[in-house]
């Protein structure tokens, strides 16, 4: 399901809370380079753990226009659809359901892959009341690929490009990405009923949405397993009003 950045005002930020538009990576550069096999490094330092959200800088492992396999900082966001686009600013895309879609053609070869590194991400509660007292905002779910929060991908696209993203910046020369969602396994589908991010958990799911062509590579925008994630705890950056455990009485 394809969904804008909240950025614009309050009532999109209500709106984009229905899809997978907050994740979070604690992992080093050097994991994600040695297991993507990426030759070049140009996003400058990241942190241990970061949490991304829409429109904002995301790391993403891309082929480059010289072969090179490499390391990059994009914005996320693709550019919306034209019919789509609300006001002076395109505030971006953030997931990619239907790539047969004539505007998402154009990006659907090896140039415009790429995979994005994730370790947990969020999907918002289906109870709108629900209000998570540590961070003092709705509550999200949380989910990875087991406790300790392994290194994974999602199937990602990019793209080079020009517009605006913020109407109090102006035009601006951009790099963007997004990723493929597709339908919710059992675990998900309770929490959010209409999609999930496609997940890459191996070296040869890596390499094949990197290099394979389209008739093949569109074949990994598929349900993950039942089994293949789990409900985790939130990171620890999200946290904003730490909760005290209650205060045990004295015996004596």
């Amino acid at each position: 399901m394809e969904r804008q950045s909240p950025l614009a005002n309050s009532a999109s930020l209500m709106h984009i809370r229905g899809m997978c538009n907050l994740y979070n990576i604690t992992t080093s550069q050097d994991a994600i380079r040695e297991w993507t096999r990426a030759m070049r490094d140009i996003m400058g330092n990241l942190e241990p753990s970061v949490d991304i959200y829409p429109n904002t800088p995301g790391p993403v492992v891309r082929n480059a226009a010289d072969g090179q396999r490499e390391l990059a900082r994009l914005l996320w966001g693709m550019p919306t659809p034209a019919e789509r686009v609300k006001g002076k600013a395109d505030y971006g895309t953030t997931n990619i359901r239907n790539p047969q879609y004539a505007h998402w053609q154009q990006y659907v070869g090896v140039e415009n892959r790429c995979v994005v590194p994730v370790t947990s991400f969020a999907e918002p509660s289906p109870n709108p009341d629900e209000i998570d007292p540590e961070t003092g905002i709705k509550r999200n779910y949380w989910f990875a690929l087991d406790a300790d929060r392994p290194l994974f991908f999602f199937a990602g696209m990019w793209t080079r490009w020009q517009g605006v993203r913020r109407v109090k910046s102006g035009p601006g020369d951009h790099e963007l990405y997004a990723f493929m969602t597709t339908k919710p396994n059992a675990l998900i589908a309770p929490i959010h009923e209409k999609a999930m991010p496609v997940i890459l958990t191996t070296r040869d799911e890596v390499e094949t949405w990197l290099t394979a062509p389209w008739s093949d590579a569109r074949h990994m925008q598929r349900t993950a397993p039942d089994d293949a994630l789990m409900i985790v705890e939130k990171p620890a950056t999200q946290i904003k009003f730490p909760q005290q455990p209650p205060a045990q009485g004295s015996l004596f």
